[in-house]
C-alpha cells in the first residue's frame, strides 16, 4: 500500500469515526439539553424583524456545537488509548494529534469551546447584558486574546513571518504578522458567529469550509492537520442531521466561536488565510452586510437591508428559511471550489 493511499484511508476513516461517535453523542446530549431546559432566548431589543420571525423558536436548545467538539475529543482520546495498548497496531497509525500540525489547532478548538460554553449558559440563565450573556464587546476582547496568543505562537515559536500571496509567493512581513494574523482569526470568528442565524446555515457553511481545508493540508503533505479538518468535518454532517429545519437544537457559541478560530488558525497553518474570502464566502458576506448596514444607518439614517445579517434580510423578503439556507449552501460551495482552483494554480 502506497503511502498517499494509507493517508486517504486514515482520513476518510477517521471522518466517519468522528460522524458515527456524534451520531451516537447526539441523543445523550439532546435528552439533557431538553430535560433542564437549557433553550434560547430571542432578544427582541432593537430588532423587531428579527424578533417577528424567529419567536417560535425560543426555548430551542442551544449548545449543539458541543457535539462536533467533544467527538473529537472522544475519537482522539480512543485512538491515544489504542495507541498506548498496542503502539504497534494499524489503528494505532491512525492517531492525529501532532505538535507539528494539529496541536495548535485542536487547543484552540477545545479552549473557545469552553469560553463560547459559558457564554452559553449565560444567556440560557439570563445572565450578563439584556440577560443575553456576553455583550459584543466583551466576545470582541474573547476573540482579540484568543487571536492574540495563538499570534504570538505562531510567531515566537514558530518562526512564522511570511504570509503567502497568490501569484506572489511567500511575503516576509516580519512583525507586521502578529495584527495581519489577529485580524484574519478575529474576523474570521466574528463572521461565522453572525452565521449562526437559521436551520443548518452555519454547519453546512463550516462543513464546505473544513473540507476545502482538509483537502489543502492533504495536498501540502500535512496529513494529521488534514484528518483533523476532515474529523470536524464529519462531526458536521452528524451535527446537521440534527440541526436542518426544523432544528432540534442551535450551534450556540461553543460551536461557532470554537468552529470559527479554528478554522482561521487552521487556514494560517496551512498559509492560505488569504483564501478565506471565498472558502468562507457567506461569513464574509454577512460580515459587510452587518458593518454595511452600521455605516448607512449612522451616516444616511436608512437602512440598506430590511435586516442583518443577510439572510434575515431575504427571509424578511418572504424567502422561505430552507430556500435561503439552501441557496447560500450552493453559493457556499460554488466559491470554495474557486478558492481551492485559485489556490492549485497561485501558490
Amino acid at each position: 500500500m502506497g503511502e498517499t493511499t494509507f493517508q486517504v484511508i486514515r482520513l476518510l476513516s477517521t471522518s466517519a469515526l468522528a460522524f458515527m461517535i456524534a451520531m451516537a453523542v447526539t441523543p445523550l446530549w439532546t435528552n439533557f439539553l431538553y430535560k433542564y431546559r437549557l433553550g434560547k432566548q430571542i432578544r427582541t431589543e432593537g430588532a423587531p424583524i428579527f424578533a417577528s420571525m424567529h419567536k417560535a423558536k425560543e426555548g430551542t436548545p442551544t449548545m449543539g456545537g458541543v457535539i462536533v467538539w467533544v467527538a473529537v475529543l472522544l475519537l482522539l482520546a480512543i485512538l491515544a488509548v489504542v495507541r498506548a495498548i498496542d503502539p504497534e497496531s494499524a489503528l494505532a497509525e491512525f492517531y492525529f494529534l501532532s505538535r507539528a500540525e494539529s496541536l495548535l489547532p485542536f487547543a484552540v478548538l477545545i479552549l473557545a469551546a469552553l469560553v463560547g460554553l459559558a457564554d452559553d449558559l449565560l444567556g440560557v440563565l439570563r445572565i450578563g447584558p439584556k440577560g443575553g450573556g456576553l455583550a459584543m464587546r466583551h466576545r470582541v476582547l474573547v476573540y482579540l486574546a484568543l487571536a492574540s496568543l495563538a499570534a504570538w505562537w505562531f510567531y515566537s515559536k514558530l518562526g512564522w513571518d511570511v504570509l503567502a500571496v497568490p501569484f506572489m509567493g511567500s511575503v516576509s512581513i516580519g512583525l507586521w504578522y502578529i495584527p495581519v494574523f489577529i485580524f484574519i482569526i478575529t474576523a474570521t470568528v466574528h463572521s461565522v458567529n453572525l452565521t449562526d442565524g437559521l436551520d443548518g446555515l452555519s454547519g453546512g457553511i463550516l462543513l464546505i469550509a473544513f473540507a476545502s481545508y482538509a483537502l489543502i493540508s492533504f495536498l501540502q503533505g500535512r496529513y494529521d492537520l488534514a484528518i483533523l479538518c476532515g474529523v470536524i468535518a464529519g462531526a458536521l454532517v452528524a451535527f446537521l442531521w440534527f440541526n436542518v429545519h426544523p432544528a432540534r437544537f442551535f450551534m450556540g457559541d461553543t460551536g461557532s466561536m470554537a468552529l470559527g478560530i479554528t478554522l482561521g488558525v487552521i487556514a494560517m497553518l496551512t498559509n492560505a488565510g488569504l483564501l478565506l474570502p471565498l472558502i468562507a464566502f457567506i461569513p464574509m458576506v454577512e460580515s459587510v452586510s452587518v458593518i454595511t448596514q452600521v455605516v448607512s444607518k449612522k451616516t444616511r439614517k436608512k437602512k440598506i437591508f430590511h435586516s442583518t445579517p443577510i439572510h434575515h434580510h431575504f427571509e424578511a423578503r418572504g424567502w422561505p428559511e430552507t430556500k435561503v439556507v439552501e441557496r447560500f449552501w450552493i453559493i457556499a460551495g460554488v466559491m470554495a471550489i474557486f478558492g481551492i482552483v485559485l489556490y492549485l494554480i497561485a501558490y
